[in-house]
């Protein structure tokens, strides 16, 4: 406490106030809070040939954050939400369909995929 006021919660840039320094808890919170995004770009060229080229994109931040910004790609994710029942299920109706077109006598009569080849 300063002159009989108590200590203030509201940080600078990184958290620290005053002269303090920052310890983790407080720049994990600002940057959970507010997001970070880390960008590069790495080439491998020989003799100017471009040989391999990797693009990073890294985002930080909380869940809500995130949604807030209109990153939600985990909601609809099958893998992720335990939701590929409905995946196989369009897959097994798109097999039976396949089938029921490949059996059809117009199908036949063109000589499937033969005619293809």
């Amino acid at each position: 406490m300063v002159s009989g006021q108590p200590v203030s919660r509201s940080q600078g840039a990184l958290g620290a106030t005053g002269g303090q320094p920052a310890n983790l808890g407080d720049i994990l919170e600002r940057v959970l809070d507010k997001g970070l995004v880390i960008a590069g770009d790495i080439q491998v060229n020989l003799l100017d040939i471009e040989l391999l080229t990797i693009k990073l994109r890294l985002v930080i931040a909380s869940l809500e954050t995130a949604r807030e910004v209109g990153i939600n790609w985990w909601e609809s994710d099958p893998w992720l939400t335990g939701d590929n029942g409905k995946l196989q299920d369009e897959n097994r109706q798109l097999r039976a369909r396949v089938a029921e077109l490949e059996a059809a006598p117009e199908y036949i009569e063109a000589g499937g995929e033969d005619d293809e080849r």
